[in-house]
């Protein structure tokens, strides 16, 4: 297998990250008009809530992605092709977030609109990434170089972590203790605050083992993200009421 891995319909040469990424968009979004509850928010401030989660999520990734190498986005502040080639979905979920809750408050909205979205960013972040790993090198979201037997050599004769398929697997895993969850007596918006909790603590633990400079003591930009997002969301998830004994008996019933 060569990297990029490109993909071939009929006279057409597809660049598999411009392909996976057009589909984590589109799929996602249907999944999630066909998984949202609709008795939750009605489908016109839905659809504003989703303005305000894509234009956080824009710039939440671009923001962090420069603060990567700060010394060298300064170096490059006046060169729109640098400003504008990279971004991050730790950065794209929190802004994403940052955006939802101001768009909320637009639209005088007050009740929690997280759980909708849970699946659907499982599904898209999980085909973005399957671009990434088939992108290979260029696309610098590859581990570092290993001697595990699930190393993968991108081009270069390097056995590297494909930290890429790592966290598929993980978002398959997350997404399979949200569904064992479906039925307990959470309050609304937990399925998400938890699927937040575990991206962010898989990818504080995944970064570790990536290339990326560590630009803040032992830690990245995005691990930095990660650990405020694991405080923000461990406070939340601590202050969940616990079910009384009538909930947990209609429940079981």
């Amino acid at each position: 297998m060569t990297f990029p891995f490109y993909l071939h319909l009929g006279p057409l040469t597809i660049h598999p990250h411009l392909l996976f990424e057009s589909l984590a968009y589109f799929i996602g979004f249907r999944v999630y008009l066909w998984t949202r509850n609709k008795e939750r928010i009605p489908m016109q401030q839905g659809m504003w809530v989703i303005v305000g989660a894509t234009l956080g999520a824009a710039f939440g990734s671009k923001l962090l992605a420069w603060l990567e190498s700060p010394a060298l986005t300064l170096a490059h502040w006046n060169d729109p092709f640098y400003l504008m080639g990279g971004k991050t979905i730790v950065g794209g979920l929190l802004g994403g977030l940052i955006g939802v809750e101001l768009m909320k408050k637009i639209i005088g909205w007050t009740r929690s609109t997280g759980d909708d979205f849970a699946l659907p960013l499982i599904v898209g972040m999980s085909l973005g990434r399957i671009g990434c790993f088939l992108t290979g090198l260029d696309d610098h979201t590859h581990g570092s170089p290993t001697t595990w037997i699930t190393g993968i050599d991108f081009g270069d004769g390097v056995l590297r972590h494909p930290t890429q398929l790592y966290e598929i697997a993980f978002l398959w895993l997350l997404a399979g203790g949200l569904l064992l969850l479906r039925h307990r007596p959470l309050p609304e918006g937990a399925r998400f605050q938890l699927f937040m909790f575990g991206y962010l603590l898989f990818r504080l633990c995944a970064d570790f083992i990536k290339p990326t400079p560590h630009e803040y003591w032992i830690f990245n930009n995005i691990q930095l993200a990660a650990l405020a997002g694991l405080l923000y969301y461990g406070r939340l998830i601590s202050r969940w009421r616990r079910p009384t004994p009538a909930e947990k008996e209609t429940v079981h019933a």
